[in-house]
């Protein structure tokens, strides 16, 4: 570092590097995998420089390559591999030697919706063996799913930082969308008024941001019944990581809440999202 100290894993970057480096694993996004070479060649690649003993190495590449769903494909050329494989390839070889802390930068990025869901899972799956995943993604329902503690980082610098649902509640609270009749209107009015603030909703629906939170949904919908309001439609809008973001930064990413497409390809380029200025 340029100033102050870092430890990963317990040890200093600087003065204990090879310990550093022996309890990471990283996988970048863009992978560096020789496309001449076989799934299982790079997993012995990988696994001798890492010390591994030749002993130990056909059972770990065994069983990282059925994990990642690629033992068929282990002894075919990876320029044969779609970008969904490339990437759970380089996942494995990021596993080889059982790091306590995995680096992933934006691991799903251009994979098609069922690659993506698999990766979600088996991240989920290291985090309960006990491997502490730390996680870049533009994704921010990918953030939301898998995060424990989240880091919003604009400009180089983090500019909001704590739990997925702590950031959503410090933007806001979720609102409660009703369509009624119209002559019941202001009778409804009266009643979302105990709850919190009134908010204006589309198509003449009333909104209410309820103080107390979802928890308070039935309570709204009792009182609104013991006023004779007849409810037609009642919808629930909690705030999103992407309102936390756009709060943050002033920006808000266009669809970087949403997953892929059905019909994305794994092996294109992603596009690159725009940044609107927030009014």
């Amino acid at each position: 570092p340029t100033s102050g100290t870092a430890r990963v894993a317990g040890y200093d970057v600087v003065t204990q590097a090879d310990e550093v480096r022996r309890n990471i694993g990283v996988a970048l996004q863009d992978a560096a995998i020789d496309p001449l070479m076989t799934g299982a060649e790079l997993l012995a690649l990988q696994a001798v420089l890492y010390g591994i003993p030749a002993s130990a190495l056909k059972k770990r590449s065994s069983e990282l390559l059925e994990r990642v769903g690629l033992t068929a494909a282990a002894s075919r050329r990876v320029s044969t591999y779609s970008g969904g494989m490339r990437r759970r390839l380089d996942l494995a070889l990021s596993l080889i030697h059982q790091p306590t802390v995995l680096f992933l930068d934006e691991p799903t990025t251009g994979l098609d919706p069922m690659s993506r869901l698999t990766l979600w899972e088996e991240v989920r799956r290291l985090n309960r063996e006990g491997t502490t995943v730390m996680l870049t993604t533009q994704y921010l329902e990918e953030a939301d799913q898998l995060a424990d503690r989240i880091a919003i980082i604009d400009h180089g610098k983090i500019v909001r930082e704590g739990k997925p649902a702590d950031l959503k509640a410090s933007v806001g609270a979720p609102t409660l969308i009703i369509n009624t009749n119209t002559d019941q209107t202001e009778k409804a009015k009266t009643v979302l008024a105990t709850f919190g603030d009134l908010r204006p909703g589309a198509e003449g629906a009333l909104g209410v941001g309820l103080r107390g939170g979802a928890a308070q949904v039935t309570d709204v919908v009792r009182k609104l019944d013991e006023a004779g309001v007849y409810v037609q439609h009642l919808e629930l809008n909690e705030p999103s990581l992407d309102d936390v973001f756009a709060e943050a930064t002033g920006y808000r990413l266009e669809g970087a809440d949403n997953a892929p497409s059905a019909g994305d390809n794994g092996d294109e380029e992603p596009k690159k999202k725009k940044r609107r200025g927030r009014k």
